[in-house]
C-alpha cells in the first residue's frame, strides 16, 4: 500500500470525493501502459485518499469481479446524480440475475445482428458527408455522432434529439468539465443532479408516447419485458434507460478515438485491415484489450476483507484499473505486443464478473462495421500535420482529431 498519500480507507471522516484520474497529465492520458506496468511493480494495490484502494494486477482484480458480495457496484461506489440504482449496473446479487434474465436476450448477438444493415446505412450516410472534401475531424463528424445515432435508432428516437442527448450525457459523466467546478463540488453535485431529473423526465415522455404508439424498437420491447412473470415498472424502465444513455453513446465513441487514434500512428496495422478486412473481429478485440478506453471502474467493499495482501474496510472505494488488468505481463507475457493474431483474448476492456457490460454485442457490432466500413471507402489517412492527439482522463476520448485521408477510387 501507498505509505506517502496519507489515506487510510476506512478510518475517520471520508476526505471530499475526488477523481482517480484528476491528476493524469496528457501523455499519461494518451499512453497509459506504461504507468500501469509501473503501478503493478511498485504499488499494486494503492491507497488514495478521497478514493479509496485501487487495484492494478490481473489476478487481484479478477478477485474483485468475482465477488460482488463484497466489491459492490451500487450507488454508493459510483453516484451520478441518479436517484435510484441504474438497472442493472447498480443491482447487485441475487436481484440482478432477476434483471439480466429479462435484459440478456434483448441484447444478444443474434439480436444484435439483426440491427448490422440500419449501422452500416448510418456509417456510410456520416461518410458521405465528407468523403470528397479530403479532410475531417473525425471525433465530430464520426465518432461521436455515429453511435449516439446508433442509439436513437435502435430505441425508436428522432435524431434530431441528438444534440440534447449529448448534453444530457456529458452533464452525467463530465460535469466537472462542463461546469469547470471542482470534480464533487457542492456546485458540480447540483448540476449534474439537475440533468439527471432531465434524463428521467426526457425517457418518461417517450415512454408515452410509445405506449400509445407501440413499435419495434427497444422502448417498446422494454415495456413488453418481464421479470418473473411481471412486467418491468416504469422506474425500472426509465432507469435502465438511464444507465443505456450514458454508457452507450460515451464509450464507443471513445473506443473509436482511442482504435483511430491507434491506427492513424501505425500505417502497416492499418494496411492489414484494408488488404484483408476479414481481421477486423480481431482487430476490435485486440484494440480494446490495449486502448482501453475505459480506464477503470469503481466498487464499494461491502465487509472487512484484504486484497493483494492489503487490508479493506468496509465502506472503502475499491478503483479497477481494466487497463493495467488488460497489460498485466502475469496474466499474457506478450501484453505489451498488439497483435492482431492472438487466437484468445481475454481482455476485461467490457468489465467482468456479473456486472459486464450488458451492451458489449451491440458496442462490438458498431466497432466492426465502423472500422469495415470506413477502410473500404478511406483506406489512406494521417493526422492533419502539427496536430497532436489529447486524450480525455477516465474515458479515454479525443475532443479534436483533425485527419487528412484519401479516399477510394
Amino acid at each position: 500500500m501507498d505509505q506517502t498519500t496519507g489515506a487510510t480507507p476506512g478510518a475517520g471522516s471520508p476526505p471530499a470525493p475526488t477523481s482517480p484520474f484528476a491528476g493524469m497529465d496528457p501523455e499519461m492520458c494518451a499512453n497509459p501502459q506504461p504507468v500501469f506496468r509501473l503501478l503493478r511493480d511498485s504499488e499494486p494495490v494503492m491507497a488514495v485518499e478521497g478514493v479509496g484502494l485501487v487495484l492494478t494486477r490481473r489476478a487481484d482484480i479478477d478477485e474483485a469481479f468475482r465477488h460482488p458480495e463484497i466489491y459492490s457496484s451500487n450507488t454508493d461506489a459510483v453516484d451520478l446524480g441518479n436517484i435510484r440504482p441504474l438497472i442493472p449496473l447498480q443491482i447487485d446479487p441475487p436481484h440482478h440475475k432477476k434483471y439480466r434474465k429479462v435484459l440478456d436476450p434483448i441484447f444478444a448477438p443474434r439480436q444484435m445482428a439483426l440491427l448490422e444493415e440500419s449501422v452500416v446505412h448510418l456509417v456510410n450516410d456520416l461518410i458521405d458527408r465528407f468523403v470528397d472534401q479530403g479532410r475531417v475531424d473525425f471525433s465530430a463528424s464520426f465518432s461521436v455522432p455515429f453511435p449516439s445515432q446508433v442509439f436513437l435508432t435502435v430505441l425508436g428516437l428522432p435524431l434530431d434529439d441528438l444534440p440534447r442527448l449529448l448534453t444530457m450525457k456529458d452533464g452525467i459523466i463530465r460535469p466537472d468539465q462542463v461546469t469547470g467546478e471542482d470534480y464533487g463540488s457542492e456546485a458540480m453535485r447540483a448540476y449534474q443532479s439537475a440533468v439527471a431529473t432531465s434524463i428521467y423526465a426526457y425517457f418518461d415522455d417517450a415512454l408515452d408516447r410509445r405506449q400509445a404508439e407501440p413499435s419495434d424498437d427497444l422502448l417498446s420491447r422494454f415495456l413488453e419485458a418481464e421479470v418473473d412473470g411481471e412486467r418491468l415498472t416504469r422506474d425500472e424502465i426509465l432507469d435502465i434507460c438511464f444507465l443505456f444513455l450514458i454508457a452507450g453513446l460515451d464509450t464507443v465513441a471513445a473506443t473509436l478515438d482511442c482504435m483511430f487514434g491507434y491506427l492513424v500512428h501505425h500505417p502497416d496495422q492499418r494496411r492489414r485491415i484494408v488488404e484483408d478486412p476479414s481481421i477486423i473481429p480481431a482487430v476490435v478485440e485486440e484494440l480494446l484489450r490495449w486502448e482501453t478506453p475505459v480506464m477503470g471502474v469503481a466498487r464499494v467493499a461491502l465487509e472487512d476483507t484484504e486484497i493483494g495482501g492489503c487490508p479493506v474496510h468496509k465502506g472503502d472505494g475499491v478503483m479497477i484499473l481494466l487497463g493495467s488488468a488488460n497489460t498485466d505481463e502475469a496474466d499474457l507475457p506478450d501484453s505489451h505486443e498488439v497483435r492482431f493474431d492472438r487466437d484468445v483474448n481475454r481482455h476485461l476492456a467490457f468489465g467482468g464478473g456479473v456486472h459486464r457490460c450488458l451492451g458489449s454485442h451491440l458496442a462490438r457490432l458498431e466497432l466492426r462495421v465502423a472500422l469495415r466500413e470506413w477502410h473500404r471507402r478511406i483506406p489512406d489517412y494521417s493526422l492533419a500535420e502539427g496536430h497532436t492527439l489529447v486524450y480525455t482522463p477516465a474515458i479515454r476520448s479525443i475532443e479534436h482529431f483533425p485527419m487528412v485521408f484519401t479516399a477510394a477510387p
